[in-house]
């Protein structure tokens, strides 16, 4: 897939859990665990909202756009 989740490098520069930012942003541990390892079709604009909120950061840290041609 082409869009990458950087969500595991943002939780690991704010030196947080995974389950933290669960009960901060209000996200189920399974839905936050199904973005971070990619396999997620979709997320809203809220979610993206909360989690950039919870990591002080913007959607571009936490999304990355990867050419399926790219050998990288």
């Amino acid at each position: 897939m082409p869009i990458i989740v950087n969500l595991d490098v943002m939780l690991a520069r704010r030196k947080m859990s995974l389950s933290e930012l669960s009960e901060i942003v209000d996200i189920s541990l399974p839905n936050l665990s199904i973005l971070k390892t990619g396999k997620a079709r979709a997320i809203r604009f809220s979610t993206m909202e909360a989690l950039c909120s919870a990591l002080d950061c913007q959607p571009g840290d936490l999304l990355e756009y990867q050419d399926e041609s790219d050998p990288d």
